[in-house]
């Protein structure tokens, strides 16, 4: 171990460091933490939540320049919340908004200012918790902080190496007494998975100021002095807990995340869904409210948010089936039963994406011999101003077999079964490219779909695969209600002009030419086939948006009760918002997804592009 130099304050770099640290540290005992998750409801998967709220965080600091320590922290907070999933993600999230706002206004901070922050962050915890639980990582980091205080040294000079360290001891403490404060812990033999998970992150903090590299930290378990006996391989907690529901009786775990600039407060939220609630947590910030709660009608609770603002993503996953899995690995690692995969050329929402907890496998750019990847190097919205500006613009390829095996690897780590819902083979070699690497990889279970979709449709598919797997359904049955649910459902769209498609060869250049004259607009979509097919053609905006809007309603039948819409653009977003209103006169409170189209359709497309993908899910 490297001597330990003195660290007397903590700025923007240094916290992004810091949290990064935590976040990479914290990822690792995933599988430990889904194995020991017995409270408060024993469906094993604490380690996959925290896992995931994470990788939001990180995503969120990525790139980020961000000096001030204040602005760091805020985009934590912020990232966090957003990415938040289960209990444990929204208690992180609320204990980092609380830090978040003791550190507002400061440019960088000492260790009593951090330490005022983390008390700020546990008081912020217990005064969401409606009904608190000591043992649980709302005691171990009660504790930490209160350690922290205690090594400050109230003139700002203390030294934060030999406090975290000292807090970190602490934290390891706490998390050993977790069973003694909480019965079900003792009785299964563990101690709490997401105070485990805390202890874990603070691990990655101090492996950062000691060896200087937070990648290089190891994959050891936390405390292992104190919880070795969570090692053995032939003992599973959640095998030997008799009823899942060790803290409860609700079925659902059902979150939701609205946004919207007139939110009420927190606590006229929970007092609407108190009543036949469990686990409820609500947290605002801004313009941004997420809801955490266990129940019985997860609708009714969807149905109320949607009240308050835009729901931008939900879920309610069946803690019961959840368990019953857990219960079949046995001394295997602990695992859903059916993940969900998808290409970027899905254009799901990146809410969505985080709520379901669906991979995504992005497909490719090229520029200058150099490969993006779409969503992570450049975004839709970055590609989009490269169209508007005429600037030269960079090739799209597909994702090659390998970056599909390992898209296979890690989703197949989080699920027994994955189903993949991939842009329409008649389309795109994405679907081909997914098979060779299916072939490769025989002793994974790869279900892939051909959704004979594209864009935002495909999406909506996959958010449907989803929502069967979190009620419980097998894959077999997944796989036929896509098939089914995609012969009645598609997409259309149009085009500002035609000097993209002509570019890449979709129209000729005398077809350009004339329409270019007449200003005649294509309304174009994908049939059943999973084939470009022609709509109809209209003379300006107004009159291809009236036509695309009445083809999308004739396609729907009267007596449909349950139809979802996407609504997708290239670079226009008010002409998204335009439509969304229609479809709301329209079709009343169908739930609407808004998303830019991803840059390999859209360099075909051009700005201006916008169009409509229907669901019908009766």
């Amino acid at each position: 171990m490297s001597p330990r130099s003195k660290i007397a304050y903590v700025d923007g770099r240094r916290l992004k460091r810091a949290v990064l640290a935590a976040c990479d540290h914290g990822q690792q005992i995933k599988a430990e933490l889904n194995r020991i998750n017995v409270f408060p409801v024993a469906d094993g998967d604490t380690g996959t939540n925290l896992s995931l709220t994470l990788d939001a965080v990180a995503s969120g600091l990525a790139g980020s320049r961000e000096t001030r320590v204040d602005h760091v922290a805020a985009a934590v907070a912020r990232s966090a919340l957003l990415g938040a999933r289960g209990n444990c993600g929204m208690m992180l999230s609320q204990f980092l908004l609380g830090f978040a706002s003791e550190l507002e206004g400061r440019v960088r901070a000492s260790l009593d200012d951090i330490a005022s922050a983390l008390v700020a962050g546990a008081r912020s915890l217990d005064g969401a918790v409606e009904d608190p639980v000591e043992g649980t990582i709302l005691t171990v980091v009660r504790d930490s902080a209160t350690k922290a205080v205690a090594e400050g040294d109230g003139d700002g000079a203390g030294d934060f190496a030999e406090a975290m360290a000292r807090v970190l001891e602490t934290a390891r403490e706490s998390l050993a007494r977790t069973p003694d404060l909480l019965p079900v812990l003792a009785e299964a033999g563990v101690v709490d998975a997401g105070a485990m998970g805390f202890v874990q992150m603070l691990e990655g903090v101090v492996h950062l100021i000691e060896e200087g590299d937070h990648e290089a930290a190891g994959q050891g378990l936390v405390a292992e002095d104190v919880v070795s006996n969570l090692s053995r391989p032939d003992w599973s907690p959640i095998g030997g807990v008799s009823h899942p529901f060790t803290h409860g009786t609700r079925r659902y775990c059902t979150e939701i995340l609205v946004e919207g600039p007139n939110l009420p407060s927190e606590k006229i939220v929970r007092a609407a869904l108190s009543e036949g609630t469990e686990e409820l947590l609500v947290i605002r910030s801004e313009e941004i409210l997420k809801v955490h709660l266990h129940t019985d009608e997860p609708q009714s609770a969807i149905d109320y948010c949607a009240t308050l603002g835009t729901v931008t993503a939900h879920k309610a996953e069946d803690m019961l089936a959840q368990f019953e899995a857990a219960r079949r690995a046995g001394e295997d690692a602990v695992r859903r039963p059916v993940g969900i995969l998808v290409d970027s050329g899905s254009d799901l929402p990146e809410a969505v994406v985080r709520a379901h907890g669906i991979h995504v496998v992005p497909l490719l750019l090229i520029e200058d011999g150099k490969t993006l990847r779409d969503g992570i190097d450049v975004t839709a919205e970055e590609f989009h101003a490269r169209l508007e500006d005429g600037r030269t613009l960079p090739s799209t390829s597909q994702p090659p077999p390998g970056d599909f095996i390992a898209a296979f690897e890690r989703a197949s780590g989080d699920a027994e079964v994955v189903i993949a819902v991939l842009v329409a083979a008649a389309l795109s070699g994405i679907y081909r490219s997914a098979e060779n690497a299916a072939s490769m990889v025989p002793d994974l279970d790869i279900r892939l779909v051909d959704s004979e979709a594209a864009s935002l449709l495909v999406g909506l598919l996959a958010l449907k695969a989803a929502e069967l797997a979190e009620a419980g359904l097998p894959a077999d049955d997944i796989v036929a209600e896509v098939r089914r649910i995609r012969r009645q459902s598609g997409i259309l769209f149009t085009v500002r002009n035609l000097d993209r498609l002509i570019a890449s060869g979709r129209v000729s250049q005398f077809a350009g030419w004339f329409g270019g004259i007449l200003d005649l607009k294509p309304v174009l979509g994908v049939g059943p086939d999973g084939r470009i097919k022609a709509y109809g053609k209209a003379r300006g905006s107004s009159r291809a948006r009236r036509l695309l809007m009445e083809t999308v309603a004739a396609e729907i039948p009267d007596d449909v009760h349950k139809v979802r819409f996407g609504v997708v653009h290239v670079a226009a977003p008010e002409t998204a918002q335009r439509v969304c209103e229609e479809l709301r006169q329209r079709h009343g409170d169908a739930e609407i997804l808004v998303s830019p189209i991803t840059p390999t359709i859209s360099t075909h497309l051009g700005p201006g592009a916008w169009g409509i993908a229907y669901m019908v899910e009766d």
